[in-house]
């Protein structure tokens, strides 16, 4: 009988560190921790029922990604959205994603269409609904799924790294009157072009969505504009 190693308390420091990273890193990029709020370390460490080391390492990561910024002898606070930094992510974005939804449509099977239709008739439900965060989980679904469709997983992968900050920004972007409505007009000719096998046709329909991130970024900054840095 084999008996499992037991853990030191360095791997559960990792482990912990790892959770909390993640438990955060999700809090701050859905903005339910808001640009300019504090962090307290102490705090989450006793949430979490660990010392402050594990919270420390996750901070510092969290640091790193540009989502807090540490104020030695102050504290720490979450970042606010870096406004310059925002068009060179979304064309990097672009980029990819017209990649992934042109390889979509040459590749698409009836099933995988299925999915993607059925994505599509979620962020419609959520629509009415009104809920804004089941829409912006099946909106990350659809271009998921496409970099998926397209057979190239691992580009989703390197858009998610690319766009930490754009997600921010977009979800303030949700509550603004038809937001929802827009996206979703915005997505069906993607989803057309996919399922008429249209390469390039979907590549286009991908660039217009994407450009409405470029187009509104100034429109969504005078909305909030407490929640954006303010460059010199």
């Amino acid at each position: 009988m084999l008996i499992a190693p037991r853990r030191n308390g360095a791997s559960r420091a990792a482990t912990a560190a790892s959770r909390i990273y993640s438990d955060l890193r999700a809090e701050l990029v859905s903005m339910q921790r808001r640009p300019g709020e504090a962090i307290s370390e102490a705090k989450i460490a006793l949430s979490y029922g660990v010392s402050r080391t594990p919270v420390r390492e996750a901070i510092l990561k969290l640091s790193d990604e540009g989502l807090l910024e540490i104020f030695p002898q102050s504290g720490i606070i979450v970042s606010r959205i870096p406004i310059a930094a925002l068009p060179e992510s979304i064309i990097i974005r672009k980029a990819l994603e017209e990649t992934t939804a042109r390889f979509a449509a040459e590749r698409a099977t009836p099933s995988q269409i299925l999915t993607l239709q059925a994505i599509v008739q979620r962020q419609r439900e959520a629509d009415a609904a009104g809920d804004r965060a089941a829409f912006h989980q099946a909106d990350e679904a659809f271009h998921a799924a496409i970099s998926e469709v397209a057979g190239y997983p691992g580009i989703w992968k390197w858009v998610q790294q690319v766009k930490v900050q754009v997600d921010r920004y977009r979800l303030l972007t949700l509550p603004q009157a038809g937001r929802m409505a827009q996206v979703i007009a915005e997505h069906e000719p993607i989803l057309a072009a996919i399922e008429a096998h249209d390469p390039e046709a979907a590549r286009i329909a991908m660039d217009r969505h994407l450009e409405r991130l470029l187009i509104d970024i100034s429109a969504t900054q005078n909305i909030n504009p407490e929640f954006f840095d303010q460059p010199g």
